[in-house]
């Protein structure tokens, strides 16, 4: 039996997700996905949990993707698609999560591992590793790509999903996929932790709102997002932080969020 696919640690209201599987280039197993689930509900549930990294177990691979192996083996015994076995197979509870999600990318990323990518909110890569989306070379199907045309130039979108070749990191940084490319994959999570500690220490409820009004332009287009963007924010301005923000600043020191 395979133990803790998936590790959750909190500290300083940073919640570190774990994908350890490196026996297996840590693949999304039914264990894992569904592990994957309950990590997403735990963050969002947490309101001592301002921000998290995905990250995975070091082996050179951040994530296969699905894995196929398990997926060959429940086809066969039980005649039923592994995906009917996870309870939340296109991570559409991932998605959801209100709070910034950073990917440490600590190695190659494929297939699902490129849409456990696309679904965080910040990406950190390893330098001399590749990302591709497969799908096409094993018969699978990659509807979850839809977003990476907000990440992508739309040809290159199309070189990757047609062809499921994979590219350097480095191509797809220069078109603004990565925030930051590190040497190690211990630099990596350390540039991912600092990135979450300077999250952790902003406003919360500015936090919340900063991401949904993002994530609201990408689905409803400049016009839409930029109302609901407004719509979303007036709890922001009339919260005690926003009293706070101005007098920390007026009395030079550090401000003491409260999150209402």
């Amino acid at each position: 039996m395979e133990n803790s696919p998936i590790e959750v640690s909190v500290e300083g209201g940073v919640a570190t997700v774990l994908i350890n599987r490196p026996e297996r280039k840590n693949a999304l197993s039914v264990a894992a996905a569904n592990g994957l689930a309950d990590a997403w509900e735990r963050i969002e549930a947490e309101a001592t949990v301002s921000v998290a990294i995905l990250t995975s177990a070091d082996c050179g691979v951040f994530s296969a993707g699905l894995d196929l192996k398990e997926a060959a083996e429940i086809a066969r015994n039980e005649g039923v698609d592994i995906l009917s076995k996870m309870r939340d197979p296109f991570h559409d509870t991932m998605r959801a999560c209100r709070k910034p999600i950073i990917a440490a990318m600590t190695g190659s990323l494929m297939a699902g591992g490129m849409m456990l990518a696309l679904n965080c909110d910040l990406r950190v890569g390893l330098k001399g590793t590749k990302i591709g989306i497969t799908e096409v070379k094993i018969g699978r199907g990659s509807p979850w790509a839809a977003p990476a045309l907000w990440m992508l130039p739309q040809p290159i979108l199309m070189e990757i999903v047609l062809t499921g070749d994979l590219m350097p990191i480095e191509r797809l940084h220069d078109y603004g996929f990565t925030n930051y490319l590190e040497d190690t994959p211990n630099l990596v999570r350390e540039r991912a932790r600092d990135l979450a500690r300077r999250i952790a220490s902003a406003a919360p409820l500015s936090v919340v709102a900063a991401k949904a009004s993002v994530r609201a332009t990408m689905n409803l287009g400049c016009a839409g997002g930029l109302e609901e963007g407004k719509r979303l924010h007036e709890v922001v301005y009339a919260s005690q932080d926003a009293i706070e923000g101005p007098r920390a600043f007026a009395e030079k020191r550090a401000p003491v969020w409260q999150g209402r």
